[in-house]
């Protein structure tokens, strides 16, 4: 059953798409996709106060930030899992990494562990995980990467990436440093009394699109603009291009 919310309600305003069988929505950075003991709120208990069968088809990280699908009733939630399982669904991230990266469908395809909250590359104990890389833009000492998982394992992009030796700006779990402005920007002058804040204080990752079949066979393509802190940082790594 759906419920009234107020028009300024901020799950309302991450809504990108909506009908009887799906909520799909741009999720905020930092805010989990189930239930987290560090914080009070979570997507689900968001989704169910605005829809009470709602029920969330697949996760993203605290800091990850894009599309999420929720399912309105049991029937599209199992309909859903199906399609991950058959890998009919189509993922597609954008991520800041470290380094000039000019690449074009790159296969990252190593077998990935995964036990309490980190995965790593395993050959004897990992399942097989791939994910196809490619560059969208090049910058100085950064770029930004489409990244396609055709696997879903835990933290996989992360890891792949990380792997192969591009980390992803903010994920200091898996090696990546923090983007400061000072290290892109020439001539910049910091505040002789305040410690430089990193252009993004999260894990520079986004899950920029999606794409299935619904159960009337139509295709959904969907798309979930950036964030306001990933739009700064590539406006500023935009401006200090080479």
């Amino acid at each position: 059953m759906k419920k009234k919310l107020s028009p300024h309600s901020p799950f309302k305003k991450i809504i990108i798409f909506e009908n009887g069988d799906f909520i799909i929505i741009n999720k905020p950075q930092h805010i989990s996709t189930l239930e987290d003991r560090s914080s009070p709120m979570n997507i689900l208990k968001w989704a169910r106060s605005y829809f009470n069968d709602a029920k969330v088809c697949h996760r993203l990280d605290k800091t990850t930030s894009g599309i999420l699908v929720i399912a309105k009733n049991d029937a599209t939630y199992k309909y859903f899992s199906m399609l991950l399982e058959q890998r009919s669904v189509t993922k597609i991230y954008h991520a800041l990494v470290e380094g000039d990266q000019d690449i074009n469908e790159l296969e990252l395809n190593k077998p990935i562990y995964s036990s309490a909250n980190r995965s790593k590359v395993d050959f004897q104990k990992g399942k097989p995980s791939m994910t196809l890389v490619s560059t969208i833009e090049r910058y100085k000492k950064h770029s930004l990467l489409a990244c396609m998982p055709f696997t879903g394992r835990m933290h996989q992009i992360r890891v792949h990436l990380a792997n192969y030796g591009f980390p992803i700006i903010g994920d200091q779990h898996y090696g990546g440093k923090n983007l400061f402005l000072s290290e892109i920007k020439k001539n910049y002058k910091a505040s002789k009394n305040e410690e430089e804040q990193p252009l993004m204080g999260r894990l520079a990752l986004h899950a920029a699109g999606i794409q299935f079949e619904d159960r009337d066979g139509k295709i959904m393509k969907l798309k979930a603009p950036y964030p306001k802190d990933l739009q700064a940082a590539i406006r500023q790594l935009e401006k200090n291009k080479r």
